[in-house]
């Protein structure tokens, strides 16, 4: 006579139940923990829209199929992409599911006794046995006593002694999951109420902090420029020390002129590179600094067309920069113009023009002059630094100290020269970094808790010892019968139990 088995269907409660069990284990959280890990690669190789369009529209020219497959799978917004969103998400809920029950179960067992003394203590690892002189109370009291003095949690069973120790190593790996998790809060509040933007400063300009002051500006999706208190920023003065022997930046002084909105006078303040100012959860850093040309360029009639101070960027430790100035209002074509700046000009035969010193002792600014279409009706977005000469033809070079005036010559459909550009001298800039992290006190806290319940979870010894005593009915003068054993998961159980045997032989004389 044949059954048939027939296997219960797991219904909708059921597999929503298996699912969340598979979801909450470790084994998934260390997964997830992993290809986060994996998924943050591409970031740090690929351009990221919110931190470098130029390059990310650099990146199409130059490789229009491969950034198509890139941006068909967000890898140029990486970090705000739905499928890298999911796994950080789901790392979140693992880490919950799988932690938070263990940490409740954990906080209800905290006060808990050891367990009872097992049956067959010979059975446990580094079991020792020998006989006593004294009684079984005796045996056990200095048991307790030796335990006692070790922070042992000590429980009395019939004629037996169990005790543990080491009941904080759970709590430090619960701790330290915590903290993951408050991590993982920080991180997420920062990124979604956060923001980060620098601008580019000249000495004597000012800059307040709306949306078209920032050179670039980087926001999460909950932030909003009202959160950060409306300010006015004046740089007054930005002072560079150099050691003379090495050229080695010393020291950096930034001072400001602070406006805050409702206050009609400003406070001076000293910005240096570790110490910013400090408004709320956000703050100003001085991140970079260089120099800015002041040039005037007037068209063949005379008429000034551009002028002021043009940021260039610093190539090397002596502030030898690079800049473009596009004067796009120049007629009949438009001009552009390459430049180098060089704050303490030399020259070699190997070299060729460079920069000897950090400091403006004898500026020169090199030049070469492009006339044709600067590309900026295009709708593509450019480099304020740099020009795309494909459309241009160049007409000269030049090399100019501060006062002096260069004609610029025309190109092959204009003989005569197009205007001209006068150096009036150079100034200093300085990059103003705008941070605003409300979840870096959580992050902050979260990594100091995580080393703390690492260090914790690695260093604690957990580890149970069991003592009994049996009165001998077949030994010499009814000695008393003492067994002793332990359970442990690290080194040093072995030395624990001959200790206490050595305590309990040397206090009642049994050693003999």
């Amino acid at each position: 006579m044949s059954y048939e088995i027939k296997t219960p269907e797991l219904g909708t409660v059921g597999l929503l139940r298996w699912l969340w069990r598979q979801l909450t284990s470790m084994r998934t959280a260390l997964i997830l923990l992993l290809l986060l890990g994996v998924a943050s690669i591409p970031g740090s190789i690929i351009p990221q829209r919110n931190q470098d369009p130029t390059r990310v529209q650099q990146y199409f020219v130059n490789n229009p199929t491969l950034a198509k497959v890139f941006d068909k799978f967000s890898l140029f917004n990486l970090y705000s992409s739905t499928w890298f969103s999911a796994i950080y998400l789901l790392l979140f809920i693992s880490l919950i599911g799988c932690v938070l029950p263990r940490t409740w179960e954990h906080f209800k067992n905290i006060r808990a006794l050891p367990p009872q003394t097992p049956k067959n203590l010979i059975r446990l690892e580094e079991f020792r046995t020998f006989e006593s002189r004294k009684s079984a109370a005796e045996i056990l009291v200095i048991a307790r006593a030796h335990f006692g003095k070790r922070r042992y949690r000590i429980r009395d069973c019939d004629a037996s002694v169990a005790v543990e120790k080491g009941f904080i190593r759970e709590s430090g790996n619960l701790l330290f999951h915590l903290s993951l998790i408050g991590i993982l809060i920080g991180v997420s509040t920062g990124s979604l109420g956060g923001m980060r933007g620098s601008a580019i400063v000249n000495e004597g300009e000012s800059f307040t902090n709306v949306a078209t002051s920032y050179d670039s500006l980087s926001a999460g999706r909950f932030f909003k420029l009202s959160d950060f208190p409306p300010i006015t920023l004046k740089v007054i003065k930005f002072t560079a020390t150099y050691d003379l022997l090495t050229n080695a930046p010393l020291d950096y002084s930034l001072i400001l002129d602070v406006t805050e909105s409702g206050k009609s006078n400003s406070r001076r303040v000293e910005v240096k590179v570790n110490k910013p100012i400090t408004f709320g959860s956000t703050r100003i850093y001085l991140q970079a600094n260089g120099f800015s040309p002041k040039v005037t360029v007037r068209d063949n009639t005379g008429k000034i067309v551009l002028s002021g101070a043009i940021p260039f960027l610093p190539q090397d430790g002596n502030l030898t920069s690079i800049g473009a100035i596009k004067v796009p209002d120049l007629t009949p074509t438009q001009l552009g113009i390459v430049g180098s700046f060089l704050p303490t000009a030399e020259r070699d035969k190997i070299r060729g023009g460079f920069s000897s010193y950090p400091e403006a002792l004898n500026p020169r600014l090199l030049m070469a002059a492009w006339l044709g279409d600067l590309g900026l009706d295009s709708g593509v977005p450019q480099s304020v630094y740099r020009i795309n000469t494909k459309k241009m033809d160049r007409v000269g070079l030049q090399s100019l100290a501060p006062g002096e005036v260069w004609e610029i010559p025309g190109n092959s459909n204009n003989s005569n020269n197009v205007g001209s550009i006068t150096f009036d001298g150079v100034t200093q800039w300085v990059n103003l970094q705008i941070v605003r992290d409300p979840g870096k006190p959580f992050s902050l806290l979260g990594a100091v808790f995580a080393l703390l319940g690492l260090l914790i979870s690695l260093f604690a010894r957990r580890r149970r010892i069991w003592i009994r005593t049996v009165v001998g009915e077949n030994t010499s003068n009814s000695r008393v019968i003492v067994e002793i054993a332990g359970l442990s998961r690290s080194p040093g159980l072995a030395q624990e139990i001959d200790a206490l045997v050595n305590v309990l032989k040397e206090k009642w004389g049994d050693d003999e």
